[in-house]
């Protein structure tokens, strides 16, 4: 199995590692016949499966093999029996006694939390090992051992371990975006132990892959598509922005030429979404947002240059130094199609703060953070280019802030750049850099170069760690197509135990953590918060009862989303939730990661300011906003049957998006 995950070198590994929550509620009398298996020790969750690909029901238990199974469908577990030396379990699709038939154990995965795990990007860090069993990780962490930790690494690396290593797998090269190659890595169990000085978690997870080795091959294509490279300009075109719009068509002209004599042309396609403000301030403005180009237009440099021309900023002014930055960024992340673009980068420029969520005249209702995450889910890197403008001086320190969060990108670091003054020639000569790296890029990627030209040498310090970031972010998108484009052997389904953190950096956490749901549940869960909001400015909550709800949703999102809208007062009746039940330590105690509201208590609550408690219900607010965009992006969900999106297709939602 070791030599099966680690010498695949330059190819998608999908480590497509089955969810596991843990079963809902009781309704009924435990020890019914129509009821599922309890959990050992628990009075009110019951065992629940997952089936892996190829697993195929039977009538009975041993008996003939009859319809195929959905990889990932969850079953509840009626009965286990053994039979011709191999157990075998009874399944059913819910909890009120539908039994769909036996499957054997082997085409099984027991389901012990409700929490996945996503791997980080290992660049500039090694890469998480996973071992065979617990006790060869607990003691090489306890002990610190780092001659044996790199001679395991070294080895791992090879894909030559030496007969006593108890490793069995490495995490794939480069970083494998879970959004775009869905993987999920289920917990089985997990330990708590000391890595040094830093509390970290053993955590015993199974892999299954997502699709057959076919399947796999039909998705990536049997050939090596050429390289492609999405960039979208977001600009502001309130009045005197005309300069920058110019300088940005020289730039974009000048790249159209140099993919020409490359014969690179068609590899690298533009966009074009120009914003102002809000009409209701200021109705002179003509529009809020509008696409002049999108990415299937922008591959010809005629077209795309006429359109850029015929932009030209406002006549007259917009109400102050705040505009509506969001929503052209807002506008190139869900109405440009990216499909078919192995680099996606929306370039957003910009003389003036963004109206963020809590602002009256904001049109999105987003902050830097829930829009950078939106951009994130769809693969795009956001660049910011912000014009310092002595007219925006007063509001420069804040909005930069606001765009260093917005442009930060995760392993890389924060993609902004201020361009003092205003400046409209240092405003070029960074676009034309930037413009340029991505150009040699895409050449790189073509001609299967894998150490990038130096950057041309700079005394400007701040476009130097641009560069640096561009080249760095550029080589783990390159590193990503090579591995699709060459395809590659699925793992099989194997159990295994890693370190939640890096044993060489153990203030530095290798994974995050994941809740699968489906687009239903997601729905689900946006309508249940949203009334438990209501409620409580209603005033028909005390703050006991407010955390309550919060902690019942969040635990029923953790543990069994088949539940939302069941386990809380608002939803089902009084005296219903799983607090008021006694169930919630039950849904908690096995966690091996817990949210934030899970752990807040009424004197937590009553301790805080009420400018902290305001921003904490509106950050529950901006989540409802989130979830309704993460809704709509049929893109980003995944149908597990392989068919078209419905209310059944599924997101791995991050942990810290939860109630």
């Amino acid at each position: 199995m070791f030599r099966e995950i680690v010498t695949m070198k330059r190819v998608l590994l999908a480590f497509v590692i089955a969810m596991t929550p843990l079963p809902g509620m009781a309704v009924g009398p435990a020890g019914s016949s129509d009821r599922p298996l309890l959990m050992a020790g628990k009075h009110t969750l019951y065992q629940r499966v997952l089936s892996i690909p190829g697993a195929r029901l039977a009538p009975t238990a041993g008996g003939k093999a009859a319809s195929e199974v959905i990889p990932f469908t969850a079953f509840y577990v009626y009965a286990r029996k053994e039979t011709g030396g191999k157990e075998w379990i009874e399944v059913g699709t819910d909890r009120y006694g539908t039994r769909a038939g036996w499957l054997p154990a082997a085409e099984c995965i027991e389901w012990n939390s409700g929490l996945t795990v996503a791997f980080r990007n290992p660049a500039g860090h090694d890469r998480v090992l996973l071992f065979r069993d617990s006790d060869s990780l607990r003691r090489l962490a306890g002990e610190s051992n780092l001659k044996t930790y790199k001679r395991l690494y070294a080895e791992a690396l090879q894909g030559q371990p030496s007969a006593d290593s108890p490793v069995v797998a490495i995490q794939p090269p480069g970083y494998i975006d879970i959004r775009e190659d869905f993987y999920l890595v289920p917990i089985h169990r997990f330990e708590d132990v000391y890595l040094g000085s830093e509390k970290a978690r053993l955590l015993q997870v199974s892999s299954v892959p997502l699709a057959s080795d076919a399947g796999a091959a039909g998705k990536t294509g049997a050939g090596k598509h050429a390289y492609t490279a999405g960039l979208v300009f977001v600009i502001d075109s309130t009045l005197s922005m005309q300069p920058y719009i110019e300088r940005t068509r020289k730039a974009v002209s000048t790249i159209f030429d140099t993919l020409g004599k490359a014969d690179l042309l068609g590899q690298v396609n533009f966009g074009l979404v120009a914003y102002r403000d809000n009409l209701s301030a200021a109705p002179g403005l003509d529009y809020l947002v509008r696409t002049y180009v999108d990415l299937d237009e922008g591959g010809d440099a005629a077209g795309f240059l006429t359109r850029l021309k015929s932009l030209r900023d406002a006549s007259v002014s917009s109400r102050d130094f705040t505009e509506d930055a969001y929503a052209g960024v807002k506008q190139a992340i869900e109405n440009i199609d990216w499909s078919g673009h192995d680099a996606r980068y929306i370039v957003l420029v910009t003389d003036a703060g963004a109206r963020d969520a809590d602002d009256p005249l904001s049109s999105t209702g987003l902050d830097a953070e829930r829009l950078r995450q939106m951009a994130q889910q769809k693969g795009i890197a956001i660049f910011v280019l912000h014009l310092l403008t002595p007219a925006t001086m007063p509001d420069q320190a804040a909005d930069a802030q606001q765009y260093r969060r917005l442009a930060d990108f995760p392993g890389i670091g924060s993609l902004y750049y201020g361009v003092p003054t205003g400046d409209v020639q240092e405003f070029g000569k960074v676009l034309d850099a930037l413009a340029g790296q991505i150009t040699e890029q895409v050449r790189m990627a073509s001609t299967n170069r894998q150490v990038p030209a130096a950057a041309p040498a700079t005394d400007n310090t701040q476009l130097a760690e641009l560069q640096a970031k561009v080249e760095k972010l550029g080589y783990a998108l390159r590193m990503r197509y090579l591995q699709k484009a060459e395809g590659g052997q699925i793992p099989s389904v194997f159990d295994a135990w890693l370190l939640d953190r890096d044993f060489t950096d153990p203030s530095r956490t290798t994974l995050d953590v994941r809740v699968l749901l489906s687009r239903d549940q997601l729905s689900d869960l946006s309508d249940v918060l949203t009334q438990v909001l209501e409620a409580a400015e209603d005033g028909l909550m005390s703050p006991q009862n407010f955390l309550s709800e919060l902690q019942s949703l969040a635990a029923t999102a953790t543990r069994d989303p088949e539940l939302l809208g069941a386990t809380t007062t608002t939803t089902a009746g009084a005296g219903n939730s799983l607090a008021d039940l006694g169930f919630m330590r039950e849904y908690i105690e096995d966690l091996p990661y817990t949210g934030e509201v899970m752990g807040l208590s009424l004197n937590d609550w009553q301790s805080w300011s009420t400018q902290r408690q305001i921003a904490f219900l509106n950050g529950l607010e901006e989540k409802i906003g989130y979830y309704q965009a993460l809704h709509d992006h049929t893109d980003l969900w995944v149908s597990l049957d392989g068919g078209p999106v419905s209310g059944d297709s599924v997101y791995p939602l991050e942990l810290e998006q939860l109630p």
